[in-house]
């Protein structure tokens, strides 16, 4: 393909329900191949994922949503592919980073509704070794993806209620897991999510989440902040015993909590649910 088949196009002010800021994209002069139709002339659908081994996706987009965050989507082989990730899965990326082959699992924030395309919800750290090789990805780039991997498989009414704790990025299996339930009007699970960052802008996926919230009586959200602004009404300081009891649903066989978030959280939340009386069957970390 000529060079000049592909335009890049930097669009400011771009009000996606992430609160995007700009968006860096490709567009191709060629369309994408289609995928193939059965025997009955329907199109087949092609899970682009492989379990055993690592594939390469370009980068297709990348959405700026505040000062280290940004949303990467990556193009399937043809437009009318699925990634292939059941709900409560990730995948793992794979990089060469100073040398040293890197590895790390994310959870997209798209679902097989989406075609042609995965995004990823990234936080870049300073030090982090593949945050900062994916942000430093030009348009066009590929980046080696394996999946799905994971020991957590949702299905639909397996719990009366689910509690979410989640963490900064922690946030992006709880979307998945979120909006699988939420969509599927037989499922009737109501779902609890305490939602944990530094400040106000740290909060990601702020508008869906809050849009889904008012749009779906069986979903809520509590938000909790470490340094709030002035005038905020929610939860302050670090997720406590007390904040857990009041908005997540008691223990119980038909209950359970997942969560996710920073290893020391994580730790936290375990030891705040064990003395609420959860059994560690109930409990499942990302």
């Amino acid at each position: 393909m000529q060079i000049s088949d592909f335009i890049l196009v930097i669009i400011g002010s771009v009000a996606l329900a992430a609160g995007v800021k700009y968006v860096f994209t490709l567009t191709s002069g060629n369309k994408d191949k289609k995928g193939g139709e059965n025997e009955k002339g329907s199109k087949e659908v092609v899970a682009a994922l492989d379990p055993q081994e690592y594939k390469k996706f370009q980068l297709k987009e990348k959405f700026i949503v505040n000062h280290n965050t940004r949303i990467f989507r990556f193009a399937l082989p043809n437009e009318d592919d699925i990634l292939g990730l059941p709900i409560g899965q990730h995948i793992s990326l794979r990089a060469v980073v100073g040398g040293k082959e890197v590895y790390r699992p994310y959870t997209p924030i798209s679902s097989d509704e989406e075609r042609g395309y995965f995004d990823l919800l990234i936080k870049v750290y300073e030090k982090g070794a593949m945050s900062g090789h994916v942000d430093n990805m030009f348009i066009g780039d590929y980046i080696e993806v394996k999946g799905p991997k994971g020991k957590f498989n949702y299905q639909a009414n397996m719990r009366k209620s689910i509690g979410m704790l989640a963490g900064g990025t922690g946030i992006t299996p709880m979307l998945q897991v979120i909006k699988a339930i939420l969509k599927n009007p037989s499922d009737k699970t109501e779902i609890s999510l305490v939602f944990g960052n530094i400040t106000e802008e740290d909060i990601l996926l702020k508008k869906e989440l809050d849009e889904l919230a008012e749009k779906h009586p069986q979903f809520k959200v509590h938000y909790v902040l470490n340094n709030p602004p002035k005038g905020w009404t929610q939860g302050v300081g670090f997720v406590s015993q007390e904040i857990i009891q009041s908005h997540l649903p008691s223990p119980s066989d038909q209950t359970m909590v997942i969560m996710c978030g920073p290893p020391m959280m994580n730790k936290a939340m375990t030891g705040h649910l064990e003395t609420i009386g959860f059994k560690e069957s109930n409990i499942f970390t990302f």
